[in-house]
């Protein structure tokens, strides 16, 4: 089996569309959706139209959360253009995903950790910024998660580890947004360095997975030019260089 894992595409539907053209011509077998879909400055409505019609394999993120549970008045930037954007059947959509998805008996999809949408499950942030998380740190977050594969995201950031156990945790970086930056716990940026949109192909060997991470080009110039026209200067940047 292969798996192509896609995650945070974060309203961003030309490098969907790019990252689904890759994903077929390298053979996937399936394609996986780990949340954080339409929050951001782009096309929250017409990538929501897009997946549904593909119907994947499908978790929620942080920000389809807080896009159903938040008052629009309070929400941030990004989640308040999505929830504007976005029609009632589509976010009746959103309602029926789930937090997590076990895809057949030893894969599973989570968006931060199996435990929560928010945490970091292959970083650690620190008062000194963002570090790869120990192998330590990763094997207290996945706990006794029964699954040789655990695909997360969230962090926008191609990460991988294995574990001593032969549990593979994949973080296949960000299909939309290359860069962002946070202040909690302690402000940090994660930056990817380049504007391609990412990916990642998982695929079984014997009793374990291999993972190869893909950079896919699109006209992120074209993206970053809209983030603009919708008032965010710092989702431009962040398109057309993969930093802050």
């Amino acid at each position: 089996m292969k798996i192509a894992a896609l995650s945070d595409i974060h309203g961003n539907l030309a490098a969907l569309d790019a990252v689904l053209d890759d994903a077929h011509r390298e053979g996937a077998d399936v394609i996986v959706n780990l949340g954080d879909i339409f929050s951001g400055a782009l096309y929250p409505c017409q990538t929501a139209d897009r997946l549904k019609l593909l119907g994947l394999p499908t978790i929620r993120g942080n920000h389809e959360r807080q896009l159903l549970s938040s008052d629009p008045s309070r929400m941030g930037l990004s989640d308040s253009f999505a929830r504007r954007s976005l029609r009632d059947d589509q976010l009746a959509w959103i309602r029926d995903l789930p937090t997590t998805l076990k895809l057949g008996e030893d894969v599973l999809l989570v968006h931060g950790t199996p435990e929560s949408d928010l945490s970091y499950f292959l970083d650690t942030v620190t008062e000194n910024g963002c570090r790869v998380a120990t192998v330590d740190e990763v094997e207290s977050r996945a706990g006794d998660t029964n699954a040789t594969l655990i695909l997360c995201g969230h962090t926008h950031l191609q990460r991988s580890m294995r574990l001593d156990d032969g549990r593979l945790i994949v973080n296949p970086g960000s299909v939309g947004l290359q860069a962002y930056e946070d202040s909690l716990p302690f402000p940090h940026r994660m930056e990817m360095g380049s504007p391609h949109a990412r990916y990642a192909l998982v695929t079984r060997k014997g009793p374990g997975w291999d993972v190869v991470f893909r950079a896919v080009e699109y006209d992120w110039n074209e993206a970053a030019n809209v983030a603009a026209l919708n008032g965010r200067p710092d989702w431009e940047t962040a398109l057309r260089t993969g930093y802050c």
